[in-house]
């Protein structure tokens, strides 16, 4: 496979009108045959209006964005396309304000592209189970104390939202908010390895939190003491504490805050750049999660 970089460069070059953008979408969800989304009947004309297409069967007008990300959409594709490309190359994420600034939208607008493009990002339902060595660690994602408050606690005694993550060494990463109460429990935890890591073959290091002592019950689990050491041999966590470095650089220093209810989106964010970074094809990629295909 030929590289194919994820700059707005060689993304402009590439696509460099709407026009251009809209037939490599209806290439890469319809195949050169043209379907109706609401009926999936492929008993379709092409309308008078520009990329639209009637359904015979339905008697319904189409264009190849319904159903995916740009639908409904005011904004020339280009924009999409190059708003796609610097998520991607954003290492540690790109706020809506940088956004708006580098495609010339306003902020708002820039904020509900960036949520759709997340949403695109999504992997749920293919994921492969982590083999190999696995390392498994918790942060806590939270805003700095209010100036005259009270300091903030740090590590598992603070109220800041809990993130667990895995990753195989080497590999891809997986991480998800946890409940305050319960989410670094034993029970929940473990329940999260048997739902993510191929127990029969992989060997999971965590540090000597209680809650991962349940684990060599059904896993084969090794302890790194981080009052002692931070490395014995091959165990240690020093690879999802750097890949907790990317997240929080990017939630301070990008975004500066995000609410509870978006928060899951932008750690999913961080996961999908994180795993695809050594994909040559991942904007073409992206297109066709973004298009369902």
């Amino acid at each position: 496979m030929s590289e194919k970089p994820t700059n707005i460069v060689s993304i402009y070059k590439r696509f460099p009108t709407a026009d251009d953008c809209l037939s490599h979408i209806e290439t890469v969800r319809w195949k050169g045959r043209p379907m109706c989304p609401y009926c999936t009947s492929d008993r379709a004309t092409k309308a008078k209006t520009d990329w639209r297409y009637h359904c015979n069967a339905c008697n319904t007008s189409f264009s190849v964005t319904v159903n995916t990300i740009f639908h409904h959409t005011h904004l020339d594709l280009q924009k999409w396309f190059l708003a796609i490309a610097l998520i991607l190359n954003a290492k540690k994420g790109i706020s809506a304000r940088q956004l708006a600034r580098d495609i010339e939208v306003n902020r708002n607008t820039a904020w509900y592209l960036g949520m759709r493009i997340r949403r695109a990002m999504l992997d749920v339902g293919e994921r492969e189970l982590l083999t190999g060595i696995v390392e498994m660690d918790e942060t806590y994602i939270g805003g700095k104390p209010r100036k005259g408050g009270p300091p903030l606690k740090r590590g598992r005694g603070t109220k800041k939202q809990p993130v667990v993550g895995m990753i195989e060494r080497g590999g891809k990463v997986r991480a998800q908010m946890a409940k305050r109460d319960s989410g670094l429990s034993a029970k929940s935890l473990s329940k999260l390895v048997r739902q993510n890591v191929d127990i029969a073959t992989a060997t999971i290091y965590t540090d000597e939190h209680a809650g991962y002592l349940r684990l060599s019950d059904f896993v084969n689990h090794g302890v790194i003491n981080h009052k002692v050491w931070y490395v014995d041999g091959d165990c240690h966590t020093n690879s999802i504490e750097s890949f907790w470095a990317l997240l929080k650089r990017g939630i301070v220093g990008q975004y500066h805050k995000v609410s509870l209810r978006h928060l899951p989106q932008y750690i999913n964010e961080f996961c999908y750049r994180f795993n695809n970074r050594k994909r040559a094809d991942v904007f073409d990629l992206t297109i066709c999660k973004a298009l369902g295909v």
